[in-house]
């Protein structure tokens, strides 16, 4: 199983992490702006956003200051996470959280993509995909590691994350683990496990 780096934890967990407050986490997103594409409830249509109903709010959270940090970079997220205090993060990230997420297609069953998601490859030097994101692709929230939910993510915005992690365009996981994951892979891998996890 894969364990985070030494020094890997992410420093939003701390010893005693924030929880949020899911009720004002509703009023705060809509008038933040961040339904507009996220949905309402987190399960957006469009493929070009990610859902984030029942994403791990620890993620959400760190996401959004990594924003704000530049170590992770996109224009229009850049500007809506600037002014939020810590406060506002993580109540954000408590209602998405608490959000159940819709899934929108029947799961997909590529061999290749199932074998990396479940074993990796050892040969290749690809951990398996569950050993962070769990057996369910529901996302892990530990002391070390902090993995999102993978499961019942669009397609395009999944493919999209993966090529941006293997081309060093995102940069942001602890100890840089997607960015030597994704190097490995060529564009079919990448296109049927955006597929599988998509349908999980």
């Amino acid at each position: 199983m894969y364990l985070a780096p030494a020094g890997a934890a992410d420093p939003i967990e701390g010893a005693n992490p924030r929880v949020g407050d899911e009720r004002v986490g509703a009023t705060t997103s809509k008038s933040e702006r961040c339904q507009e594409c996220h949905g309402a409830d987190g399960n957006n249509e469009n493929g070009q956003f990610p859902k984030l109903a029942g994403q791990q709010r620890t993620y959400i959270a760190k996401q959004l200051r990594d924003f704000q940090t530049g170590l992770r970079r996109h224009p229009i997220m850049t500007a809506m996470a600037d002014g939020l205090s810590e406060a506002q993060r993580f109540d954000i990230a408590a209602y998405f959280a608490s959000r159940e997420q819709i899934r929108t297609r029947s799961p997909a069953d590529p061999q290749v993509a199932r074998e990396l998601f479940e074993r990796g490859d050892a040969e290749r030097g690809i951990a398996p995909c569950a050993s962070c994101h769990g057996r369910d692709g529901r996302g892990q929230n530990a002391e070390t590691l902090v993995a999102p939910r993978v499961a019942g993510q669009h397609y395009f915005y999944l493919r999209a994350q993966l090529m941006d992690w293997r081309s060093g365009e995102r940069r942001n996981s602890p100890g840089d683990v997607m960015n030597r994951t994704a190097e490995r892979l060529d564009d079919g891998e990448i296109s049927a496990l955006a597929d599988y996890l998509s349908g999980l």
